[in-house]
């Protein structure tokens, strides 16, 4: 059950990241994939930057914050 809901909050943080991205998303499937990835990025990142929470909407922010960098990263390279 976990892992469904880790699935869930990166495709909801892939979404969102690519509306905060606009014009350089993969599409609706390619930003789900984004969002997966850039959760456990963000989710790291907090870790390491020693910030966070337990609740859901702390942990879709960080995770869509973390798909956010990602689609930038990648958007430097693509171009």
């Amino acid at each position: 059950m976990e892992f469904l809901y880790f699935l869930l909050i990166g495709a909801i943080s892939g979404w969102l990241g690519g509306q905060l991205w606009k014009g350089s998303g993969f599409g609706l499937f390619g930003n789900i994939i984004v969002g997966i990835v850039g959760s456990i990025f963000g989710g790291w990142l907090a870790g390491k930057l020693g910030i966070g929470g337990g609740g859901l909407l702390w942990q879709i922010i960080i995770a869509a914050g973390g798909a956010w960098v990602l689609l930038f990263l990648i958007s430097l390279f693509k171009k």
